[in-house]
């Protein structure tokens, strides 16, 4: 007899619960699966502003037909055109930013856009392709978009995964920095540039006179040929 309503017992509870349950088992099955679910926005204008400028750098810097000096000339020029520097540049003054003076923006946005395109020169032709494809792309907010791609080709043994971010809209778009292996360039300059006005006590005239140096030992080092 104990066991029977011990039995019947069980069975309401688990009628109850069943009950209780019926309405999150329906939300619940109304959800898709992972493989279901729908993925993060993709922007296909930055993706075709990616795919066309990113080659366009990448070819220039692969085309072996121009001597290095008519390559960097051509590079600098497409920077000029494809990078937002003005933005650029205010971003890796960090902090100093609000600080410097009309006087020293001049100086230094001068200095720096020698500075920028070198960087950009050099990070892209350690890659050693030829050959650039977007492979999607995540929406930060609406005209802020980090765009994805592979460089491959060329000298390249294994795909080089490389990020863009790119603000704008429509078929306006202007890159502000580069990325791989979660290492963003102008983060990082922006870091180097503060560390170095902070060393010197605040000076941005300090930084200035650091990338002049830069610059000019640049200009006075031979040119190699590849």
């Amino acid at each position: 007899m104990d066991n029977r309503r011990r039995q019947r017992n069980l069975a309401r509870i688990a009628l109850a619960t069943a009950i209780a349950l019926t309405p999150a088992l329906a939300a619940w099955a109304q959800e898709p699966a992972h493989s279901e679910r729908v993925e993060a926005p993709r922007d296909q204008d930055a993706e075709q502003f990616v795919q066309a400028q990113g080659q366009r750098l990448v070819s220039i810097l692969a085309d072996k037909s121009q001597s290095t000096g008519d390559r960097m000339l051509a590079f600098r020029a497409a920077v000029d055109d494809v990078a937002d520097v003005p933005r650029i540049t205010r971003f890796v003054l960090g902090k100093y930013a609000r600080t410097i003076t009309p006087d020293q923006m001049r100086r230094f946005a001068a200095v720096f856009q020698d500075y920028v395109q070198t960087a950009y020169q050099q990070h892209l032709a350690d890659f050693h392709g030829d050959t650039l494809t977007v492979t999607g792309s995540v929406v930060r907010k609406p005209g802020d978009v980090v765009v994805k791609t592979t460089i491959t080709g060329a000298d390249v043994k294994e795909p080089t995964q490389v990020v863009w971010r790119v603000m704008g809209s429509a078929s306006n778009w202007k890159l502000v920095d580069v990325g791989v292996s979660g290492v963003w360039l102008a983060v990082t300059q922006q870091d180097d540039f503060v560390s170095t006005i902070d060393d010197h006590g605040g000076s941005i005239d300090a930084l200035i006179s650091r990338l002049q140096e830069l610059a000019r030992r640049r200009t006075s080092a031979p040119a190699a040929d590849h």
